[in-house]
């Protein structure tokens, strides 16, 4: 039995992207790792992981701040982001989350609430087949506030015309899931059953 079904009887589902739908974060992680050793910034891979879900631009000013320096953030996030753009080739789908997708699609109202940038997520989406699965897709450019606040599956629970309290979550961070508890929704924690690829480059 694929550990990844519902549980229980829900009204809708909401699937975050990254680290979700998609074994991304060891390419994300690597971009991280070559975008920031321009500017002398350590990240290792547990706080990486630990900050899943918080939209780029705001890992960076978190970074720099930390270190009491001046960055463009927003160059330094962009340049991030294409060097992840530049590995999409190498990035997979989590099988056992989206045979839910599939069997669920016509079915239940379903959508994606990421902290990923709309571009992005919808690229992923086309490189795993999920394209026009989703009444939704909520991203960073949506929100004010972001993970661990529930905003994001607030508004991709609004988008779906479901009460909150009637959604399953899926995620893979415990800042999403903050965010899922926060929303008053239930939750699968993918990484109950799905360790992200072990990939290293020089």
């Amino acid at each position: 039995m694929n550990p990844a079904f519902p549980r229980g009887s829900y009204e809708a589902l909401i699937f975050d992207c990254d680290g979700t739908l998609t074994d991304s974060m060891p390419l994300h992680y690597l971009a991280w790792s070559r975008a920031l050793a321009a500017y002398g910034f350590p990240f290792p891979e547990e706080r990486f992981y630990a900050l899943g879900g918080v939209p780029s631009q705001q890992i960076v000013r978190l970074l720099a701040d930390e270190r009491g320096v001046q960055v463009d953030v927003q160059r330094a996030a962009e340049e991030k982001e294409a060097m992840f753009m530049e590995m999409l080739h190498l990035l997979v789908p989590i099988d056992l989350v989206v045979q839910v997708v599939k069997h669920f699609v016509n079915v239940l109202p379903m959508a994606v609430a990421s902290g990923g940038y709309r571009h992005i997520i919808n690229r992923q989406l086309d490189q795993i087949g999920c394209t026009g699965d989703f009444q939704a897709v909520v991203t960073a450019e949506d929100t004010v506030r972001h993970k661990p606040n529930p905003e994001v599956f607030l508004l991709a629970a609004e988008k779906l015309e479901v009460p909150a309290n009637r959604c399953l979550v899926y995620e893979d961070s415990s800042l999403g899931i903050d965010a899922a508890k926060a929303a008053g929704m239930d939750y699968i924690d993918i990484r109950e059953f799905h360790r992200p690829r072990a990939i290293r480059f020089p």
